[in-house]
């Protein structure tokens, strides 16, 4: 679908990213996993434009993409914000799909798949951190973009939440969305994700499934058994 190429990123004399480099595939569920200031925001927020990268491109065909074409492919779903904070949740949902174009034949599946109808008439500051986040999801998901970039996807939610949202993610790839999510609970991104990308000190250091990234991790030289994801992200970072 697209490539990223190359991106690296300095915050002074600090590199936050450095040449980072992978392919996102139509319709899958790939994520992005690493630890706490391994560079996962950085990269969506340069993925979105949002922030201007140092070096390196987004590139759709081989050729970088334009500020147009990136704003058609993909929509970004930020972690802990609240955004329209004095406005009830679903004049935030009828706002956002107005101004975005987005899908209103799914505001009600989505509303169900989120449980976010008794929310609706809540204002967003109102909202604990796990509602907030069911909120944010839904708006991104009914966003018209092909593509989603969506940081940490299931902070704040509980084990039922988590499980929930998590189906009704992969219910939407099945019908062709894209699924870019950044996530630091590495149990969670075994279970959904298609492929991985795993970032460390803003470098990749591996991408792939799980069988092989452990492929990946072995030809390294990793001792031990790696029969799980959390063994093989430590193998290779």
């Amino acid at each position: 679908m697209f490539q990223v190429d190359g991106i690296s990123k300095r915050y002074g004399e600090l590199p936050a990213l450095s040449g980072v480099s992978f392919h996102v595939r139509a319709g899958e569920v790939l994520g992005l996993i690493g630890p706490n200031g391994a560079g996962k925001t950085t990269l969506f927020e340069c993925l979105a434009g949002l922030l201007p990268c140092d070096a390196g491109a987004l590139r759709i065909d081989g050729r970088p993409a334009t500020a147009s074409e990136r704003r058609n492919l993909l929509f970004y779903v930020p972690d802990s914000i609240a955004p329209w904070g004095a406005q009830r949740l679903a004049w935030a949902i009828d706002y956002a799909l107005g101004f975005f174009g987005g899908r209103r034949d799914l505001r009600e599946e989505i509303t169900a798949q989120l449980d976010l109808g008794p929310l609706l008439r809540r204002p967003i500051a109102a909202l604990s951190k796990g509602q907030r986040k069911r909120a944010l999801l839904g708006i991104g998901l009914l966003a018209p973009q092909p593509a989603l970039l969506i940081d940490e996807p299931f902070e704040g939610l509980d084990l039922r939440q988590t499980r929930e949202v998590a189906a009704a993610l992969r219910v939407h790839a099945a019908r062709g969305r894209t699924l870019f999510l950044s996530i630091h609970q590495i149990a969670d991104a075994g279970r959904i994700c298609d492929r991985l990308v795993l970032l460390s000190g803003g470098h990749v250091r591996g991408e792939g499934t799980v069988a092989e990234l452990a492929a990946q991790a072995a030809a390294r030289g990793a001792a031990g058994a790696l029969d799980s994801l959390e063994e093989v992200f430590l193998a290779l970072t």
